[in-house]
């Protein structure tokens, strides 16, 4: 079985996504754990209540955090690591142990980097009056949002967008995207 470990710092709307690719056999895959910096993410909930194993980090500190996100790796079996909604920066450990994608609501390298998540991300689009947005995947290099894309999916930026109106759009795309990439992971693991 392909494991694909989840980190999540909020709501969860992309890990449940995954679960739901699992649970209908749209995903031949597993979760065996999810992560989150935040205790109270909704993302820990979704993931109990299909009972998925789910670990909040310890450390504040980011080498501390890399030291105690590998040991807490290396005790179960992961094919990848995919971040989704999560806000830490990855440490070189990680990055190097493992196999690490992003999802990021727009199509970088613009509206990337430190602060570019969420609303950010939407707001700072419609104020550039920018003709497309989107969704990329990406891999996780040790800068915000500079990995090597894996895919992206344009969607169109409409007049009177709000930033909550083009982020349900963007959203709907990232969940298409993200689950035939990670279908696409699993057929490349199965040939092997």
């Amino acid at each position: 079985m392909y494991n694909i470990v989840v980190f999540a710092s909020g709501n969860g709307t992309t890990l449940q996504s995954i679960i739901d690719a699992i649970e209908s056999k749209n995903l031949n895959a597993k979760i065996p754990l999810v992560v989150s910096n935040n205790p109270k993410a909704f993302a820990l909930e979704r993931a109990k209540s299909s009972n998925i194993p789910t670990y909040v980090i310890k450390s504040k500190n980011p080498k501390e955090m890399d030291e105690e996100l590998n040991d807490v790796l290396s005790k179960i079996d992961v094919d990848l690591i995919v971040l989704a909604g999560y806000l830490k920066l990855i440490g070189k450990k990680l990055i190097s142990n493992y196999t690490i994608i992003n999802t990021h609501p727009a199509l970088l390298p613009n509206y990337g980097g430190k602060g570019m998540y969420g609303m950010n991300v939407h707001k700072a689009v419609i104020a550039a009056k920018e003709k497309y947005s989107g969704v990329t995947l990406h891999y996780v290099n040790s800068e915000y949002d500079r990995g090597q894309t894996i895919m992206q999916t344009r969607v169109k930026v409409m007049p009177n967008d709000t930033p909550e109106d083009l982020a349900a759009r963007v959203q709907a795309a990232e969940k298409i995207q993200l689950i035939e990439a990670l279908k696409n992971f699993v057929k490349e693991a199965e040939k092997n």
